[in-house]
């Protein structure tokens, strides 16, 4: 190996990761509490460092460049060694051992647990994930999870909670749906629509009406409990489902109907009960969802 060409500085490899993360510099700054200017000035070094471009702005967005792309995924593979390394000289990677029980909804267990479990895998293999697939609100208090990540803020008062995101929820339909039905340019347009509802019938067919669409219980065709089957069911063309973001990103085959609808918020919530100061596993798990929920996009299927 040619030592002499390592120099690379990973205060500056870290400010460019946590950067790309979190989709601006004023979120990075945050997430490694340091100013702006010097969290700028990191990042300036490392594309000097290395004589390419790393970000560019487009409006008041910032992105990756092809070889910032290129870049970051180098770097997540530092982010994990030096992560492991840290947990083993402070002894956490050998002696943090066993279960950590996290509740989500189904379709965060579907679609994003399972990268999360392949990084924690590698970061402290001896921790075993149990993931607990509900769109029912676990009670930590009794301890059917330890952590919890939910789009609701707890209620109860002994549990420790953190927001740690906030994407919006828009409404999606397949190309081939939208090519059968005609162009929906108007809430209107939707009167004739098929609906895929999440939830109970009543619940859908009210926060749809809520988000001003005039649709009747006639428009919903299908109806479930998992946010998993009505996401796949509006895939194969059976009608329209409000999704998050956060999902509907991965799937070229999906549009967004009416992008003009008011977005709806979708904020992420870990919530937590007071073991986490005690037990050394359940602060490793909640610390790296803190970092996961805090990136630019959450990973997806096949990430």
């Amino acid at each position: 190996m040619n030592w002499s060409g390592l120099s690379f500085d990973w205060n500056q490899a870290r400010a460019f990761l946590v950067t790309a993360e979190t989709g601006s510099f004023s979120a990075a700054a945050r997430a490694l509490h340091m100013t702006q200017p010097t969290l700028g000035r990191q990042v300036a070094g490392l594309e000097q460092a290395l004589d390419i471009v790393l970000f560019e702005r487009i409006g008041r967005k910032l992105e990756l460049t092809p070889a910032g792309r290129e870049m970051l995924e180098h770097v997540r593979a530092m982010g994990d060694g030096a992560m492991k390394a840290s947990l083993t000289a402070s002894g956490r990677a050998q002696s943090v051992t066993g279960d950590v029980c996290v509740s989500v909804t189904d379709i965060f267990a579907i679609y994003t647990m399972p990268a999360i479990v392949a990084e924690l895998r590698r970061i402290a293999p001896q921790v075993r994930i149990r993931v607990l697939a509900s769109n029912a609100l676990s009670d930590l208090q009794r301890r059917e999870a330890d952590i919890a990540v939910r789009h609701v803020a707890p209620t109860q008062p002994d549990l420790i909670a953190r927001k740690v995101r906030e994407s919006t929820g828009h409404l999606y339909a397949s190309r081939s749906y939208l090519t059968k039905f005609g162009p929906i340019r108007t809430p209107d347009d939707v009167r004739t629509a098929d609906f895929i509802g999440i939830g109970t019938e009543d619940e859908m067919l009210r926060f749809m009406q809520e988000w001003g669409l005039p649709i009747t219980a006639d428009n919903i065709r299908a109806v479930g409990d998992s946010g998993g089957a009505g996401w796949e069911m509006a895939r194969q063309g059976l009608g329209l489902v409000p999704m998050s973001v956060d999902l509907a990103r991965y799937y070229p085959d999906m549009e967004m109907v009416l992008p003009d609808l008011p977005h709806v918020p979708v904020p992420y919530w870990l919530t937590v009960h007071r073991e986490l100061h005690s037990s050394k596993r359940i602060r490793l798990v909640f610390d790296h969802l803190v970092a996961v929920l805090g990136r630019k996009e959450l990973p997806g299927p096949g990430m």
